[in-house]
């Protein structure tokens, strides 16, 4: 089954997927214009067959749950709502931070800031996907 994860930010949205043997994560895209974030998702599962949605969820380091935490499950719940398929939270403690050390060095300061998302869902989806194989 193929996942897509995502990585919801104030401003940019990064989005990823796994191979249909759920072993390789990888960066799909940013979507940038926030205002029609739940339809080109929509799109995305339509047109990548996705078949169960992944959802970073910042805890804070003593694993409980902030207002950014409220905010992410209020959006899943609405993605939920219209879509149907199983939606999953995983720990995202530390995945842009992992994603920014990955471009260290590679790009500029505003090629960073295109990729970090999509890098950071990457980082998410394989979180999960090791869990999941456990």
């Amino acid at each position: 089954m193929r996942y897509l994860a995502i990585d919801l930010g104030e401003k940019r949205t990064g989005l990823a997927i796994c191979d249909a043997e759920e072993v390789v994560a990888s960066p799909l895209c940013l979507i940038e214009d926030q205002s029609s974030l739940l339809a080109q998702i929509k799109k995305i599962i339509h047109d990548e067959q996705v078949g169960g949605v992944v959802v970073g969820l910042p805890l804070n380091m003593d694993d409980t749950e902030g207002p950014k935490a409220k905010q992410i499950r209020a959006f899943a719940k609405e993605l939920g709502d219209n879509v149907e398929l199983p939606i999953y939270f995983q720990d995202e403690r530390l995945t842009s931070f992992n994603a920014e050390k990955k471009l260290a060095g590679e790009y500029t300061r505003k090629k960073k800031k295109k990729r970090i998302d999509a890098i950071a869902a990457a980082g998410i989806l394989q979180a999960f996907l090791e869990e999941k194989g456990i």
